[in-house]
């Protein structure tokens, strides 16, 4: 039975290894019958990517600290595989000193590095790729319940994400008379190489677990399935919007 992506084209970007958010996206978008283009930010993510992704699933060289290498990176998409139907963006860091102790006490560079690429970088891919997306085409970024909420230890991260909403807002206003879709998924915490980094994480995602309604933490293939929802044609009446998958610890 073909799934609800079946004959779709979706470049995934961010995924670091197998317990990534964006590899539990990915595994939901193949389970769907999606066509997966995975992009890599550098040789050694690449080579832990040929660890575990399929031979027959492309990768695509693209940094985003850089426009330039963003433009080339969605152009050689365009000229090996035509047009797409969607963008998972799953990309975001700050640097350590950032994401503990006092947010006051934040740097311009830790401020300008995590704004830069955690939000602008959707910004600088949804303009390389619009020339390349079908009518009917989805994007989807991912972004957390700290844009919200002071969050300990978050940080800087939690306000580079509330930029990221905001330009989901913005990029769904200017994308939509293209008839492209732009909507963030807000995650509940995960146990991933991206939580590590975080001051006490441990903590953090004890105190998740305890907020949810169920008592047990989201799993990576639970949003990579709303992911695909978003994806697919029967979320066309959905954009600019922020959809928690977190087990209902936003409800707290």
């Amino acid at each position: 039975m073909d799934g609800i992506l079946a004959g779709k084209t979706i470049v995934v970007m961010g995924v670091a290894n197998q317990r990534s958010i964006a590899w539990g996206c990915t595994e939901a978008l193949m389970a769907q019958g999606a066509q997966v283009i995975l992009t890599y930010q550098n040789d050694r993510l690449k080579q832990s990517l040929q660890r575990f992704v399929a031979p027959t699933v492309p990768l695509i060289a693209c940094d985003v600290a850089d426009d330039d290498n963003v433009d080339r990176a969605f152009a050689s998409i365009k000229q090996q595989y035509g047009a797409i139907d969607g963008i998972i963006h799953a990309i975001a860091y700050a640097d350590k000193a950032t994401l503990e102790g006092e947010f006051v006490n934040t740097t311009k560079a830790g401020y300008d590095l995590a704004q830069n690429i955690s939000a602008y970088s959707l910004i600088a891919v949804a303009r390389a790729a619009r020339p390349m997306l079908k009518s009917g085409a989805s994007l989807v970024t991912l972004t957390y319940f700290g844009s919200e909420r002071a969050v300990p230890n978050y940080n800087m991260m939690g306000v580079a994400k509330a930029a990221l909403e905001a330009n989901v807002r913005y990029l769904a206003r200017d994308l939509g008379p293209q008839q492209v879709r732009v909507n963030a998924i807000s995650a509940g915490a995960v146990k991933t190489l991206a939580v590590t980094g975080i001051h006490e994480h441990q903590q953090l995602l004890k105190l998740s677990r305890s907020m949810t309604v169920d008592g047990e933490p989201v799993k990576t293939r639970e949003i990579g399935n709303v992911a695909a929802f978003l994806l697919s044609d029967l979320s066309t009446g959905m954009t600019g919007d922020v959809v928690y998958v977190d087990k209902g610890v936003h409800l707290s």
